[in-house]
């Protein structure tokens, strides 16, 4: 069985001096751990993880972004090299280590810091005209080799389900149709939303803003997610969202495959 974990650590520094990783990997064991949002580069953090491989796309630009992957499985190749053609003037994205692809024996794995849309908006088209349109054209391009599986922080609650209080965020960051229509596109193409698939009808959160005490109400956001090639489904046995992990505004979640 492969278990794979993804979490938005929201500063890696911050989360190791918790202890919230070390627990993490010595409660769960799992075989791949995706993070987002690192805020580091390799070397700066303290890590001990000796089962583990380390595979780093930090941002040029110290204390942001970044992604990071370590791995029990040792990989066929690495790809960090995810590039958005924007006709725009949004500061080149490629420097902000947000996308890693490794290729494994049997399927690609992308790890995905998606750019959120701000909370002017000012982002949105971007997201809407570029980035969500070209990762999708990277996944499917990817899975003309082998199946694909993509988790991360993808910045936008899919669903009113998806969300505690959809009704006051339609036209809000990571609820506006356009980043909703990003989702539904990723679903449409054959991927399959891991979670939802086998909880159709929760209603738990991933993400919780620091104010007015959201995460002690449970006033929460999924936008983190799995999703995996239509081959990869028969072989989903779970797919899990751990609100009792602190450390991050974000929890981690997981898949198990039988691959």
């Amino acid at each position: 069985m492969l278990k794979i974990f993804s979490w938005n650590v929201n500063g890696i520094r911050a989360v190791l001096k918790k202890g919230a990783l070390q627990s993490l990997i010595s409660e769960y064991q799992p075989d791949i751990l995706c993070l987002q949002e690192t805020k580091a580069k390799q070397g700066q953090a303290e890590i001990d993880f000796s089962e583990y491989e380390e595979i780093w796309n930090s941002a040029e630009r110290a204390g942001y972004s970044g992604t990071a992957i370590f791995t029990k499985i040792k990989p066929v190749r690495v790809l960090n090299d995810f590039e958005i053609d924007s006709k725009d003037n949004y500061g080149d994205l490629s420097k902000e280590g947000r996308v890693q692809v490794v290729e494994f024996e049997k399927f690609y794995l992308v790890n995905v810091y998606t750019p959120n849309s701000k909370p002017d908006l000012s982002r949105l088209k971007l997201r809407f005209d570029d980035w969500d349109p070209q990762f999708l054209i990277l996944l499917k391009e990817l899975e003309k080799t082998k199946p694909v599986i993509t988790c991360g922080d993808f910045n936008a609650a899919h669903e009113e389900i998806d969300l505690a209080r959809p009704e006051y965020n339609h036209r809000n960051a990571g609820f506006t149709d356009e980043e909703r229509k990003g989702i539904s596109n990723i679903i449409s193409a054959g991927f399959a939303d891991t979670f939802r698939s086998l909880h159709p009808d929760s209603e738990r959160y991933t993400w919780w803003s620091h104010w007015g005490n959201a995460r002690a109400n449970n006033v929460g956001w999924r936008i983190d997610y799995f999703f995996i090639s239509s081959d990869l489904k028969p072989d989903l046995k779970s797919a899990e969202i751990y609100e009792s992990v602190f450390g991050s505004d974000h929890c981690p979640i997981s898949i198990e495959l039988e691959v």
